[in-house]
Formats: C-alpha cells, sequence, structure tokens
C-alpha cells in the first residue's frame, strides 16, 4: 500500500510537473502590471524610443528640472543630457529591454530595467549590459524623469 501511495505521488507530480509552463533558464513567466506600474513601464519604454529617435524636446518635456543623470563616463543634469542627445555626442540607438519593476515609494516611483543597450559614442557603436534605474516624481499630476542611473553589469565569460 505504501508503494503504491509513493507511486501515485510520483505520478501525480509528474503529471503537475509536465503540464505548467516550461521556462528556460533564462526565461521566466511574463509580469502582470498593475495599470499605475504599467503606466511607468509604457513612459520608461517611450523615453528609450525618444532617445534613439533623439527626440530631445520630448526628453527635455519628460525630465524633472532637476533630474540627475549618472553614466559610465559620470554624472550631469537635465540640460547637459538634453544637449548631449540633441547633439549627437551619445546615441542612444536601441535598448532591449530583458526585465523591467516598479517599486513605489510614497509619491515617487523606480523603475528598473535590464537591458542590453547599443549606444554611438564619439563616432564608436558599442553594446553592454546595464540595470537601469530611473526615478520619477510626481509633479502637478504627471509623471517626470528625476534620476536615470546606468549600472554596467557583468555577462559571464563564453567559451
Amino acid at each position: 500500500m505504501k508503494k503504491l501511495f509513493v507511486l501515485a505521488m510520483f505520478v501525480l507530480a509528474s503529471v503537475t510537473a509536465f503540464t505548467q509552463p516550461q521556462f528556460g533558464p533564462q526565461q521566466s513567466a511574463p509580469k502582470q502590471f498593475t495599470p499605475q506600474e504599467q503606466e511607468l513601464i509604457d513612459l520608461s519604454n517611450q523615453k528609450w524610443t525618444w532617445m534613439s529617435e533623439k527626440n530631445a524636446d520630448k526628453l527635455a518635456e519628460l525630465f524633472h528640472d532637476n533630474a540627475m543623470f549618472v553614466h559610465m563616463g559620470g554624472s550631469w543634469g537635465k540640460q547637459q543630457e538634453v544637449d548631449i542627445i540633441r547633439g549627437g555626442m551619445i546615441w542612444y540607438k536601441n535598448a532591449d529591454i530583458h526585465s523591467q519593476e516598479v517599486k513605489f515609494v510614497e509619491d515617487n516611483a523606480i523603475v528598473y530595467s535590464n537591458i542590453h543597450l547599443t549606444s554611438e559614442v564619439g563616432g564608436n557603436e558599442v553594446c553592454f549590459p546595464f540595470m537601469v534605474s530611473e526615478v520619477f516624481v510626481k509633479k502637478e499630476g504627471q509623471w517626470k524623469l528625476g534620476a536615470l542611473i546606468f549600472t554596467r553589469l557583468l555577462e559571464p565569460e563564453r567559451e
């Protein structure tokens, strides 16, 4: 009887595991966002589109007046970031977004994005993995980007 019970549990566990969605080592189940989280994800993704288009005017509207941008090459404020994008000194060509998460702290929100960013810097195209932290603040009923921080990720060595 005990063997039959163990066999039944094994079969039940196997069938359950077999019928569940399977995800590879680098995949996970799609995240479901609340409407407020989705609003911020959409705004963050729109920012990457505007950056790839070098749409400095739209970005200037999104950026908070006291925004801070932290890059591998240093940190600066709103106007310098807009000028750098407008002038093409840095061209954020494409952000391949792997995952995103939103955290709320009072009237602020932080969007964490794990990305591979393809950029052109000084005429050279580069592609690096980053964890990007974006701090959004609510100003007069609209979200404004108050901080954009790039943290370079290390990729495992490939053989």
